[in-house]
């Protein structure tokens, strides 16, 4: 039709039918995946059964508590700790606060046990993950040519070595332009497969085209649009402006492009190694002049720790230094420990952390689920993983975790799955709980099991049953 309409625009390849195709994102189904946010209200209460979040109400209007200062700036360089049993939803927490933060906001997970694995010193890989978690909203003005393409020329050349050349035919609603195109322009349309009505903008320093959509006086020009097609308003003013910019990156993705031979490249090479002291001290001093000239800002992230009982105590004195620093961010940590030893010393502190260092925090503390929270989210769990399963399967699964660890019940609603599927079923029933659970021991019913084999072991420490006694001398010999 646009050929019909306007001759000279020939040379310009459309898009076939045939080019367009459906993108689906693909994601990999996680312990988490389900989570979309804390759950919250505006008056930051938690619904009973929102964004994947069951249950734990205290605890999520407690986190959302801690976003909203977070958001606000006002908690930059604090710590949370999340504390409960096992399976009571602390990394789950975590999660939804990462996900109600959005893209803009750094977060960064780690394990405690993470650090020790790093060919690097301990405070050394404590440092770079707490730079990954402080951002830098730099700002810049670019000049750009923003309007509806009108038409677009291209010469046909006599041979395919010779350069391309054409005319650009650009508009707002006050003014029309020509402009000549060179082959990279030419190139850079083909690529875009611009076309007439068009909504685009170029950049004039490095000649980056982008689409925008679609001129809403071009909504009916096909009688069929697909379901990406994006409408927009027809550009205002003068075809060239000015456009401010804006990049977040982190502190620590500025410490490896500057300490590196390969620059930007470095930052997909891997293990970025230690980094100079130095070269830290240059990259803050160079940003506190962009904030003073009002050319950045420093965004506080988030870093989150999780089993925090396994880090030493050179990690926790580290940490007490670290939430000093100005451009500290919001630090959480989770454990699942009572009183036990810190690791490093022969003392016991509550949750394996030293008390200068929980009286810095913030303490969240989860319960376990009842049972009808637990049945809702065996339920999400079921639907995350497209698992169909009975009424009375889903009651029986929600008396085994209640019976034995909800982790447990989880990993079964797959197996069960796969165990229908065998017997050519659409719907997981009772029977396949029941095979899958003689299939696979929960942790109850395999201690009890090496309580009274334990002795057929190598290595047990236990004392041997008294029927067993007998045997003992003859080992020990």
């Amino acid at each position: 039709k646009t050929s019909a309409q306007r001759p000279t625009m020939a040379a310009v390849t459309q898009p076939r039918v045939e080019d367009v195709k459906d993108l689906t994102r693909i994601e990999r189904i996680g312990a988490h995946s389900h989570i979309r946010g804390l759950g919250l209200d505006d008056s930051l209460e938690a619904r009973l059964v929102s964004q994947g979040m069951v249950g734990q109400c205290q605890a999520r209007r407690a986190a959302g508590i801690i976003l909203e200062m977070i958001r606000e700036g006002k908690i930059a360089g604090r710590a949370v700790l999340i504390a409960g049993h096992p399976g009571t939803g602390k990394t789950a927490l975590a999660m939804g606060m990462a996900q109600a933060l959005g893209p803009d906001t750094p977060f960064t997970m780690l394990s405690g046990s993470e650090i020790y694995s790093l060919e690097m010193s301990r405070t050394e890989a404590l440092t770079q993950a707490f730079r990954r978690s402080i951002g830098v909203r730099v700002k810049e003005e670019t000049e750009i040519i923003e309007g509806e393409v009108v038409e677009i020329q291209i010469d046909r050349q006599a041979s395919a070595s010779s350069e391309k050349r054409g005319k650009l035919t650009l508009k707002t609603t006050e003014m029309e332009t020509i402009y000549d195109l060179g082959t990279k322009m030419v190139e850079a349309l083909t690529k875009e497969k611009a076309q007439s009505g068009d909504i685009i903008t170029i950049d004039k320093a490095s000649g980056k085209i982008s689409k925008l959509g679609r001129s809403f006086t071009r909504a009916r020009d096909y009688d069929a649009m697909g379901a990406s097609t994006k409408f927009v308003q027809c550009p205002e003013g003068e075809l060239q402006k000015r456009k401010e910019v804006v990049h977040v990156v982190s502190l620590h993705e500025m410490d490896v492009i500057n300490s590196r031979a390969q620059g930007f490249l470095a930052l997909f090479a891997g293990d970025t190694g230690e980094i100079k002291s130095e070269i830290r001290e240059q990259i803050d001093h160079k940003v506190s002049e962009w904030r003073e000239e009002g050319k950045a800002d420093i965004v506080p992230g988030v870093l989150f720790i999780d089993e925090v009982h396994m880090l030493d105590i050179e990690c926790f004195s580290f940490l007490n230094r670290a939430l000093e620093s100005p451009t500290a961010p919001v630090l959480v940590l989770a454990t699942n420990r009572g009183i036990t030893r810190i690791r490093g010393t022969n003392y016991k502190g509550p949750h394996g952390m030293p008390i200068d260092l929980l009286d810095r925090l913030l303490i969240i503390s989860t319960t376990p689920y009842k049972e009808k929270e637990i049945k809702q989210i065996l339920n999400i769990r079921c639907e995350e993983e497209d698992v169909d399963m009975t009424e009375d399967a889903q009651d029986l699964l929600c008396r085994i975790a209640m019976e034995t660890s909800l982790r447990y019940a989880i990993h079964m609603i797959t197996t069960a799955s796969l165990v229908c599927s065998k017997r050519k079923g659409t719907e997981v029933e009772i029977p396949d709980i029941k095979r899958v659970y003689t299939l696979f021991s929960d942790v109850k019913r395999s201690t009890q099991y090496l309580t009274e084999y334990q002795h057929e072991f190598m290595f047990s420490e236990i004392d041997a049953p008294a029927a067993a006694t007998s045997d003992v001398p003859m080992a020990e010999a």
